[in-house]
Parts: C-alpha cells; structure tokens; sequence
C-alpha cells in the first residue's frame, strides 16, 4: 500500500487533543491517531449505507403484512421454552 505525505493544519485546541491521546499510549504519532480517526468514519459510513440499503430493499418489497404479537410471542416460547 503507498503513502501520500499530507500536510494538515490545526488549531492548537486540535493540536492539544491529539498529544494528550498520544500522552494516554492511545497512539504512538499524530499520523497514527489521524488514520485511525479516518478509518473509524470510514467504517461508520459502510454501516450508514449498509442500514440505506437494507431500509430501501425494505420499502421495495411491498405493503406490510398483519403482524400478531401474541401469535408470535406463543411461537418464540413454544420453540425456545
């Protein structure tokens, strides 16, 4: 995997910030904990699209069905106990 060489600017609230996690041992660099915020909204934005997806397929399928609660709690005690 390549490297690209960024250059970012913070305020020195941000910049307190990251040494302070740096300082806990959460990360051992700025470039370290800058990746790491990258990945985590990058994952965050995979689960948004994959719930996007699920909500449209679930539109696209049609009308609701009657739903019995009760039928259904009587099945789940009946086959779970």
């Amino acid at each position: 995997m390549g490297t690209v060489r960024k250059t970012i600017t913070l305020t020195d609230k941000q910049d307190s910030w990251i040494r302070a996690q740096i300082d806990a041992g959460h990360y051992t660099n700025d470039s370290e904990y800058i990746r790491d915020l990258i990945r985590r909204e990058q994952e965050r934005n995979s689960e948004t699209e994959a719930v996007r997806a699920a909500l449209i397929e679930g539109e696209a399928s049609g009308e609701p069905g009657h739903f019995n609660a009760d039928a259904f709690k009587q099945k789940m005690l009946t086959a779970h106990g």
